[in-house]
């Protein structure tokens, strides 16, 4: 028989991704093992991160000021950006190492099913940019399953009122996977054969 606070700090940790009952059950135990003073540093450093890290305020991407490290990098293309659905995917693409422009990230995807529309997206802002800036390439960097495909077809419509190129990433990355745990070949390959949308 666990004892009440185990067993709550166990249901807590098992509500993040990716964590089972059992590996929550042995975060609980890991943390009744740690001294006080650690205890208290990890729980000042996840308040921290609650407190500091927000959006950036031109692209979406995380920060803890107001505009990211790759929107103030003036060396980077600045008539590409690369559409994604979430933050790692921006992490994904830049350990590639092979795309040097700017991106937008939607935080999501349109997902009927979930309640999740095109006005639930952070998509007003990317054709704000695209209308105030040389832009000329879009690229749609979405996960290749069902929500992705939907969300890439609602975007290349409405870009396509503007005077800009839709490209799409290649196939490298299997229909229903995430670019998140693509190997960094496959995520070169899908950005070098980029496809006109």
């Amino acid at each position: 028989m666990l004892s009440k606070s185990i067993e709550k700090l166990a249901n807590e940790f098992n509500k993040l991704p990716g964590i089972g009952k059992k590996s929550a059950l042995r975060l609980a135990f890991h943390i009744l093992e740690m001294d006080n003073e650690d205890v208290i540093k990890f729980t000042k450093i996840m308040l921290d991160v609650k407190e500091n890290v927000k959006r950036c305020s031109i692209c979406g991407n995380i920060s803890e000021e107001e505009n990211c490290v790759i929107c103030e990098n003036e060396e980077r293309d600045n008539e590409t950006i690369c559409v994604v659905e979430d933050v790692r995917d921006v992490i994904a693409m830049e350990k590639s190492g092979m795309y040097k422009g700017h991106y937008h990230v939607l935080h999501g995807k349109i997902s009927p099913l979930n309640g999740v529309e095109a006005s639930d997206l952070n998509i007003d802002s990317l054709i704000e940019r695209i209308n105030k800036s040389n832009i000329k390439e879009v690229i749609l960097a979405l996960n290749p399953d069902l929500e992705g495909e939907m969300t890439s077809l609602y975007l290349s419509k409405i870009l396509k009122e503007n005077d800009v190129q839709v490209t799409k990433i290649a196939s490298g990355i299997p229909m229903g996977g995430n670019i998140e745990y693509a190997d960094m070949a496959t995520i070169i390959s899908a950005i070098e054969n980029r496809k006109k949308f």
